[in-house]
């Protein structure tokens, strides 16, 4: 017992040695992101907390906890973001995006792949970080994919975009929250009896992801994101291995070249994705879970689909303006509109999702 006591003390320790080091070099609201990125991923892993698992229950179960727990964490998160984006205009910035037809459907296809592999943006990290050898597989080509989408972005916006909508102010935060209440009713509703009820843990993990993604704001003055992390690892890689990017519109922006130029310890995002993955390893480490996961014996067509549902991840959410976090927690919670059109179309891509899963053989039917 005391060996064990000693061994998660030292963990522990690991992690804020980490953080440290990262305030020394890099400074203290770096620091203090990958420490966020800590508690994201002890959160989602240790409180079992996500996107794709709760909506695969709900369409396949009726199971309506896991997706009030969500819309309870992104309401208060807009009781503190949007007030203060209001307040703040030119300090923050929220995760606002226009809808577009490239945008529903890179919506309706990341649902769909996120289902395949069972896991979103945060998940497939959170994922791989615990072990699991789908993720594990499907996280570089998650990467490669967002790096892809956004070499190609301004083609596809070009299709037709809307004017970006932001709910704002007073008004804007009681339109979100009536719009949440709204749907976490109907989900309430179409849930079985007896499976309603929202578990203690849900409603710690939603509080606790709250705060963190309030904290991510405030800090790095921008909402909680996943995939452009994702995107510059694969930009990066790109470079060093001669490639040039410059054709492209985004990765050639002033803005992406810095980062380019940049350590990723000193991107925001970059920073929360590393400490997602760490966090979730802690997590699995603590409870004395082993890493090394046996390989699943699936056919090569299975592990086909795992790749190519890894690219379409990381594109579509590319098309899509984010993923799980970055477009639909991260958009509602700070009253873009794209952040709602982007749920209805990825919840109705997740239909699709759950019957290709069963259909590559990643589950028996």
């Amino acid at each position: 017992m005391m060996r064990m006591v000693l061994f998660r003390i030292a963990l522990i320790l690991t992690a804020l040695i980490l953080v440290v080091l990262v305030s020394l070099f890099s400074g203290v609201r770096f620091g203090i992101m990958l420490l966020a990125g800590f508690g994201f991923g002890v959160v989602l892993e240790g409180l079992r907390f996500g996107f794709a698992g709760p909506w695969r229950a709900m369409i396949l179960h009726r199971e309506p906890a896991g997706i009030l727990a969500q819309l309870l964490a992104i309401g208060l998160v807009a009781c503190v973001a949007i007030p203060m984006l209001a307040a703040h205009p030119t300090e923050l910035s929220g995760a606002q995006a226009p809808i577009g037809w490239a945008m529903i459907g890179g919506a309706f296809v990341f649902g769909a792949a996120m289902q395949i592999i069972l896991g979103c943006g945060s998940g497939t990290l959170v994922n791989a970080g615990s072990g699991n050898p789908v993720s594990l597989v499907a996280l570089p080509f998650f990467a490669l994919g967002s790096f892809a989408g956004a070499y190609h972005i301004f083609w596809w916006t070009d299709l037709g975009t809307l004017p970006i909508i932001t709910l704002k102010g007073g008004t804007g935060l009681v339109a979100t929250l009536i719009g949440l209440i709204v749907t976490a009713g109907i989900f309430f509703m179409l849930g079985k009896k007896g499976s309603r009820g929202l578990p203690r843990r849900y409603i710690i993990a939603a509080i606790l992801i709250a705060v963190l993604a309030i904290c991510n704001l405030l800090v790095a003055g921008q909402p909680w994101g996943v995939v452009y992390g994702l995107g510059l690892w694969a930009a990066k890689g790109a470079v060093m291995l001669g490639f040039d990017i410059s054709s492209s519109i985004f990765w050639a922006a002033s803005s992406s070249v810095g980062r380019l130029n940049s350590s990723v310890l000193t991107d925001y995002t970059s920073l929360t994705n590393i400490g997602m993955v760490i966090g979730a390893v802690g997590v699995s480490v603590w409870r004395n879970r082993d890493l090394s996961q046996p390989v699943p014996s699936y056919p090569l067509r299975t592990w086909f689909a795992v790749i190519v549902a890894g690219l379409a991840l990381g594109y579509a959410s590319r098309l899509a303006f984010g993923c799980n976090v970055g477009a639909f927690f991260s958009g509602i919670s700070t009253g873009s509109l794209h952040g709602w059109v982007w749920f209805i179309a990825a919840f109705m891509g997740a239909f699709l999702g759950i019957r290709i899963r069963f259909f590559v053989g990643l589950e028996p039917s």
